[in-house]
This record gives structure tokens, sequence and C-alpha cells, in this order.
């Protein structure tokens, strides 16, 4: 019998209840595993609050973490007990000290890559992963803007960007978030709070406009980052942190340039195994070889739980954040 930080009902921090949790024995194809760090990230907040229905309640929340294999069920090949994984993604369950997932949803970690370091990259890494390669081709000579840029998934993803070439203006709330944006590459960050973002974006690409936005703001940054466009380019809406977008009227994509909008996941990205080992392997690459630096901004006991969420929507954390058990 271990411990799990479980909701029975949505709602604020406060809802995030520490108490006992039995795992239960793993299935067939099912791994239980012990964890030793766990990933904190903004969808768990929308899980929490309802935003993104959960199947059921009461449940446990978190779709990351990393540790060690304690027992395998039925029909599990390729791992072993004692065996070090990590995972991103469905189904949730990750704020638990021990729990059972299925086994193709784990990936072996290199020795060289600490369980902390995986619970702190593996749902934003591969998510980098597919908006510079999948939702939009990110190359030498690309110039996008990536929102957020002091964030987990932003500053992995702006350390990504300028490896394959690309050119990366930033946006950040502060002084002292623009200055984390720059170590990581941003050219250029545009302090949101101050300054007009469209406008800035307009001189510093001498009026043409950058071939792709990164926005996981949501409602507060949308219509702004289409105006931050080239004709033809690409919108990837990828998070509400701000709340949900408004209804829109598609007509306003062509009247902007013919822009190209989409709202990815990386579960359908990540859903076949293929796709998944192939998302792994080229971010521990990029971390292994030092392109990509992973900043761990903060860590919290799993307990206080609701501490990190609290801090997570008040825009105080930066880079990514992590819960031991």
């Amino acid at each position: 019998m271990g411990h799990a930080i479980v909701i029975h009902r949505t709602g604020g921090p406060d809802v995030l209840s520490w108490e006992p949790h039995d795992p239960g024995k793993p299935g067939p194809d099912e791994v239980q595993v012990a964890h030793e760090a766990v990933g904190l990230n903004f969808i768990d907040v929308y899980h929490r609050t309802g935003l993104y229905p959960l199947p059921s309640l009461p449940a446990v929340l978190g779709l990351e973490g990393a540790g060690r294999v304690e027992a395998l069920g039925e029909a599990v090949t390729g791992l072993a007990v004692g065996d070090r994984v990590a995972y991103a993604g469905v189904p949730v369950g990750a704020y638990a000290e021990v729990r059972c997932i299925p086994a193709h949803r784990l990936i072996k970690l290199p020795e060289q890559i600490s369980s902390r370091q995986a619970a702190a990259m593996m749902l934003q890494g591969m998510t980098a992963r597919y908006l510079l390669h999948g939702c939009y081709r990110v190359e030498r000579g690309s110039t996008i803007l990536v929102h957020a840029a002091a964030g987990g998934v932003g500053s992995i993803l702006s350390q990504w960007a300028v490896h394959l070439g690309a050119k990366v203006i930033g946006t950040a709330g502060s002084e002292e978030k623009a200055a984390f944006a720059r170590s990581n590459g941003c050219s250029t960050v545009i302090l949101y709070r101050s300054q007009d973002v469209a406008e800035a974006v307009r001189e510093i690409t001498d009026g043409r406009g950058v071939d792709a936005v990164y926005d996981s703001v949501g409602r507060d940054t949308f219509l702004t980052s289409l105006d931050c466009l080239r004709p033809m380019g690409t919108m990837v809406s990828f998070g509400q942190s701000s709340g949900s977008v408004a209804p829109l009227d598609l007509s306003l994509l062509s009247a902007k340039g013919s822009l190209f909008l989409t709202r990815p996941s990386l579960m359908h990205y990540t859903a076949g195994r293929e796709d998944l080992e192939a998302h792994a392997a080229d971010l521990f690459n990029v971390i292994l070889s030092g392109a990509v630096r992973l900043t761990i901004g903060q860590d919290y006991p799993l307990s206080e739980a609701a501490r990190a969420h609290r801090d997570l929507e008040a825009r105080r954390t930066s880079g990514s954040s992590v819960l031991i058990p």
C-alpha cells in the first residue's frame, strides 16, 4: 500500500488529496512501476478542473513519470524487474508512489539520464519533437514565434529549434523570464505585458511575419498569434493556460493570409509504438548530445502537489517542474 494524490471531484488545487492508495497487481500486458519522480504539466490542471474530463472519479492525476519496474503482468516481454523506465501520455495515474501501466507505453531510460530528468522532459520534450517535426517542419532558415518561451515546453522547443537552424522569437511576462528565454536560444524576447507582440514581430521580421507560431497560452494570445504569421504560415495551438479559445470563423484564416491552423495532441502523435519510440529516441539524442539543456526549475514533494499547481497556474515556475514521491 502506497500513497497517491487523488481527486474525488473537480475544482481548485484544494481538491488534490494525499491519501493511501493500492495500485493493485499488474494485469496482462501491464507493468507495476515504483516512481522516483513524476512530471508536472498544465494538462494536469485541465484534468483537475474538469476542462479535460477524466474517464471517472475518483482519479489519480498525472501523465508523466519515471522509476523502476517492480512487477510484470502476464505476456509482458522486453522488460524485467529493476529496469529503469519512463513514460508520458495516457492513461492518467502518475501522481502515485506506485502504479500499474500498459507495458507498451514505457520507454527504457539510458543510464546517463536520471529519473528526475526523465520525469521533467518526457511529455514536454516529446511535445517539442512533434511540434518541430510534425505540425510544421522547422529547418535551417525558419523563423518561429514561441509563446511562454521560459516555460517547460518553451525552453526545450526553443533550444531544439535553434539546433535545427531556426531563428526563434519568444514571448515572456518578465525581464527575469526573458533572460531565461534568451539563454535558451531566443534571439529576441518580447515582453507581452508591455509590448504589442504582433507589432514587435513585424518589426523583427521586416514586415514578413513568422513561418509558424507555437501557442500554448490560448485565449489571451490566439488572435494576436494569427497577426504574427506570414501568408500561408502555420498556427499551432497546443495549450490554453489562459483559457479556451473562442469559436472561430474559418474565413478569418483566409483574410489573414490563407493560414494553416492545427490543434495537435501528443497522444495522437505517439499512439503507435514506432512513433512513441521515434519521439523518445530523438529526444534522448538531443539531450545526450548537449543540443538541448534541460532546466528543472522546481522540485516539490508529491504530497504537496496542490502547492505545485498553485505555482504553475500563477506563472511562478520556469523551466520544468517535478514531483518527488
